[in-house]
């Protein structure tokens, strides 16, 4: 269209230019005979009607759109003026239209700082919807469609579906950690044959481990004493504890849970054979057999606390953690070495091996 409408330009300007030396009264001739050949074409016509291409549509509505209305009604043409008029309409629409379309098709590309407001929100809150982070960011100011949010999460893997409000056992544990205390009885024999109980309890913040006692007759009043000892102990360390988990081991008698209630500890009992909903519990239990029990000859109950203590003290104080980036539950990472002078304050005269290390470092250096 656009060749076909530079060529009528370029053709009916040399035929301008050929008109300028044409006197008024061979133009007014002119007029008149191409007026009679018009009429002369619609009566052959008749009722038909005459189709014009779209390039021909804009050249005659650029040529014609000037002059005024009245002059325009004037023209023997073949079409109507208001015929004309609709065609510089539809141009100019269509002008506009083609300015207007974007350059990139659908939607506009969502704000990557709202998208990465909206993870953050989901991270932070596992239990949210997205009906709930769409009026959350509407409290906030911003302008999103709820449909854009699900687009979001669906893309980065996220279920956005309301299921997402049901609170997962995993996320609960979570949840509470700061006020989660798990407890379990661990069984092991002696050299003697005689079966040992060991009754300990792990924060689930910090996995301080609490080895309350053992006995080879765990009665109720053994556990109801020994579980006053564990509230005291609480009690005096300032420990926030307001969910004591545990299984449905006949061993624990129903005394223990007024004995919490008045700590304000509520007991929440684990499913029936369901040992991961006390996973934290089960995992040092694991780390108990494999590092203590499956290693050491126990010869009897004296011997088995003994062995117990060591491994409390050496698990909360020396052990590292990778849940605690190495550290231990009551021993803090120590400052990291940058300068080689600072080795030399520590005490390497019972480490061979870290002497050679300081010397070879030092001798680098």
């Amino acid at each position: 269209m656009l060749l076909r409408l530079a060529y009528l330009t370029v053709t009916n300007a040399f035929a301008a230019l050929r008109l300028v030396p044409v006197s008024d009264r061979d133009k007014d001739v002119e007029i008149l005979a191409l007026r009679h050949q018009i009429t002369v074409l619609q009566r052959q016509l008749g009722h038909g009607k005459v189709q014009f291409a779209v390039e021909d549509r804009a050249f005659l509505a650029a040529l014609l759109t000037p002059l005024p209305r009245e002059v325009l009604r004037r023209l023997r043409l073949l079409v109507r003026s208001d015929t004309v008029l609709r065609w510089h309409r539809d141009l100019m629409k269509q002008r506009h239209a083609n300015a207007s379309r974007p350059t990139r098709p659908g939607r506009p590309p969502t704000l990557r700082s709202i998208r990465q407001l909206v993870l953050r929100l989901v991270r932070e809150n596992p239990s949210w919807g997205y009906r709930r982070v769409h009026g959350e960011l509407a409290t906030l100011g911003i302008k999103i469609a709820a449909s854009t949010i699900w687009e979001i999460l669906k893309q980065e893997g996220i279920d956005p579906a309301p299921e997402r409000g049901n609170t997962t056992w995993a996320g609960f544990l979570r949840s509470q950690a700061d006020a989660l205390l798990a407890m379990d009885f661990i069984e092991t024999l002696t050299l003697t044959g005689q079966r040992q109980y060991i009754l300990a309890a792990i924060e689930h913040t910090t996995p301080r481990i609490r080895v309350l006692g053992t006995t080879a007759h765990p009665t109720a009043a053994w556990v109801t004493q020994t579980i006053k000892n564990l509230a005291m102990d609480l009690e005096d360390t300032g420990a926030k504890v307001k969910y004591l988990l545990r299984d449905r081991d006949a061993k624990y008698p129903a005394l223990i849970d007024e004995v919490l209630a008045d700590a304000d500890i509520q007991t929440v009992l684990t499913g029936i054979r369901v040992p991961r909903m006390n996973s934290i519990m089960e995992r040092w239990v694991r780390s108990l057999r494999y590092e203590l029990l499956d290693r050491t000859l126990v010869w009897n109950e004296q011997h088995l606390r003994h062995a117990l203590r060591e491994y409390e003290q050496f698990y909360n104080e020396h052990r590292t953690h990778r849940s605690l980036q190495a550290a231990a539950p009551l021993r803090a990472l120590p400052e990291p070495i940058n300068e080689p002078g600072q080795i030399t304050h520590l005490d390497i005269r019972r480490h061979d091996r870290l002497r050679g290390i300081l010397q070879e470092y030092q001798h680098a250096a």
